[in-house]
């Protein structure tokens, strides 16, 4: 597949459209940091701190229900999710209520009247209820996920056509022989394909569905694709995933510090049934627009290869996607309507270098999905004013991404004891 290969530079792309459309989007590298709230947007838009100390957030949905639902990566009272709700219309919320006792996770969603959540092992849900948290057993819908140390979270979204979508992450970083070690070579095939490193399909509906035995692998060679969402405007699943690590700590023959905290790209893809993103053989250098060889498979930094499909947008290494939102509604300018938004928490793998990432972006897209513009930094500030020279340092990392029923953006963040911030758009 050839795709148009749009840079990574943090640019203001003009874009045309109707009376709901800003002439411009994007936001500047310097623009101000509002000291209520600790971003900053673009000219036209409002963020309020809807939710503060709520816990380590993960992702989250906004509901139809008027609450608004986020899992937890490390539970509260025992309670792996808390509802939200804003009971006055202030955009501050008033009411909380904790769920999904004994579990921690990632994944968050509402499908056909039913409220999902995701650990690391299975998918479950419950009846979506008519306000709060939801109360019961849930009922597993997919399981059989194998517990890992690391990529273990489970991410998930849905088609329209009744389908669940779960990413399953590798637990490793190139599928090498001996995890880690520099000088292992990688193993080929990698057994790791057959379990991991992929998007598995399953019946949004039939409880107790195996993953093995009873799902479909969607799509392969995602080293772990935790930003991943339906694109209803393209019909199309579409992906964002971490890349590998460690290029100038194993190869410091091939990579300096400085290339190592740009490569490889995280790579932004269109999926498909029986797509091959390329990994581990082969990862995206967004500075050259090629496809390498990756150096346990005998790659040099030089070597293009042949495995694995182009990305349609490669952004800098080590920003760690971990979430992406298409909206369904109209309350947004057009030019923002049918883009995908992408949550960058940051990683560690830049060093000795400073952390980049810790913002949301934004890639327009047209009615077919196809990309139509340069991407832009919708969000910023989230990790504070100093450099970050490590994720622990960082004073929020954006993790989750919905869009309310008024058609509001809730962003989650996991550090500074969890906070959700709610984006409106006020006009220019």
């Amino acid at each position: 597949m050839k795709a148009n290969i749009f840079g990574a530079g943090l640019l203001i792309a003009s874009i045309a459209g109707g009376a709901n459309a800003a002439s411009t989007i994007g936001l500047a590298e310097d623009a101000p940091v509002d000291p209520a709230t600790g971003i900053s947007l673009p000219a036209g838009f409002k963020a309020t701190v809807f939710a503060d100390e709520i816990g380590q957030a993960r992702h989250i949905f906004a509901a139809e229900n008027g609450w608004v639902y986020v899992a937890l990566r490390r539970p509260v009272d025992g309670n792996g999710a808390v509802a939200l709700n804003d009971s006055d219309g202030d955009g501050v919320a008033d009411n909380r209520e904790y769920f999904a006792a004994g579990m921690q996770g990632t994944g968050v969603a509402v499908h056909d009247g039913h409220l999902y959540y995701s650990t690391d092992v299975a998918v479950m849900r419950w009846p979506l209820p008519a306000a709060g948290a939801p109360e019961g057993d849930a009922t597993i819908i997919a399981e059989g996920f194998v517990p890992e140390t690391q990529h273990a979270s489970k991410n998930i979204d849905f088609d329209e056509s009744g389908n669940l979508y779960v990413n399953v992450g590798a637990p490793s970083n190139a599928c090498m022989r001996e995890m880690r070690k520099k000088g292992s070579p990688g193993m080929r095939p990698c057994p790791l394909l057959e379990k991991y490193a992929g998007i598995w399909r399953f019946d949004a509906a039939k409880p107790n569905q195996d993953q093995m035995a009873d799902g479909h692998r969607y799509s392969t060679g995602i080293r772990n694709g935790l930003a991943m969402a339906w694109n209803p405007h393209a019909d199309a699943l579409y992906m964002a995933q971490h890349g590998r690590d460690q290029f100038a700590s194993f190869f410091p023959e091939m990579f300096t510090n400085e290339q190592s905290a740009e490569l490889p790209s995280e790579e932004f893809h269109r999926l498909s049934d029986g797509y091959d993103a390329g990994w581990p053989y082969s990862y995206y250098d967004h500075e050259q627009g090629k496809r390498m060889v990756m150096p346990e498979y005998g790659g040099d930094g030089k070597t293009e290869s042949n495995e694995g499909e182009t990305p349609l947008v490669g952004f800098p290494g080590h920003w760690a996607p971990n979430d992406m939102l298409f909206l369904n509604g109209d309350a947004m300018p057009e030019a923002y309507q049918k883009g995908a938004f992408i949550a960058f928490h940051g990683s560690w793998n830049r060093a000795p270098l400073p952390q980049q990432g810790y913002r949301v972006v934004y890639v327009p897209l047209d009615a077919d999905g196809n990309v139509s513009g340069d991407w832009v930094t919708f969000a910023n500030g989230f990790a504070g004013p100093d450099p970050v020279m490590s994720p622990r340092n960082a004073k929020h990392r954006p993790m989750g991404l919905a869009e309310g029923p008024d058609g509001a953006i809730y962003i989650s963040s996991l550090m500074s004891g969890g906070r959700v911030w709610k984006v409106t758009y006020e006009g220019n």
